[in-house]
């Protein structure tokens, strides 16, 4: 990577939210020439403290091949695969999300770009918010894009029913 190439740094974590972001940091990297950097970051199962309380080499193997299975997913879901006439550099790293996008998105020409909307009041309470960490902390523009129309009409107080995703009987 040359310094000074202007990046598009997206946050992907395999929720369509996220997917939405996929898309539209692609879009934004093809319209600046700009390089597109899908990042997924992982933590291990139980958090940081408990793996270091408990290490497993072998588990640890598992959690990063997950994260590399769930970015190429989300390449495959978003694009059918690696989006045609971008430089695409996949990047993968340990640690919460929030602190990683930002510290990946360092440089002041770079532009993260992350779904916004994904939790309601209680899981931003315990979970916190990725989009409000990053808007917060970042130092280049960061664009939240909002859930998309779907996810928008399906109110989160639905209460959600096996039946309300069974195939229609023909």
């Amino acid at each position: 990577m040359v310094v000074g190439t202007r990046r598009v740094i997206a946050g992907v974590n395999g929720s369509v939210r996220s997917l939405a972001a996929l898309r539209v940091g692609a879009a934004e990297a093809r319209s600046a020439g700009a390089e597109l950097l899908p990042v997924l970051a992982w933590t291990p199962a139980g958090g940081e403290i408990a793996y270091i309380r408990s290490p497993c080499p072998p588990l640890l193997r598992v959690w990063e091949q997950d994260a590399r299975d769930c970015l190429h997913t989300a390449l495959d879901e978003a694009f059918g695969g690696m989006p045609d006439g971008l430089v695409v550099h996949l990047v993968i790293v340990r640690g919460a999300p929030g602190p990683s996008l930002v510290w990946i998105a360092g440089r002041p020409e770079d532009l993260l770009v992350v779904g916004c909307g994904g939790w309601g009041r209680l899981g931003c309470t315990v979970r916190g918010s990725v989009s409000r960490y990053c808007l917060a902390h970042a130092r280049c523009p960061v664009l939240a894009v909002p859930a998309p129309e779907m996810i928008r009409e399906l109110r989160p107080w639905h209460r959600w029913r096996p039946e309300d995703f069974a195939a229609p009987r023909t």
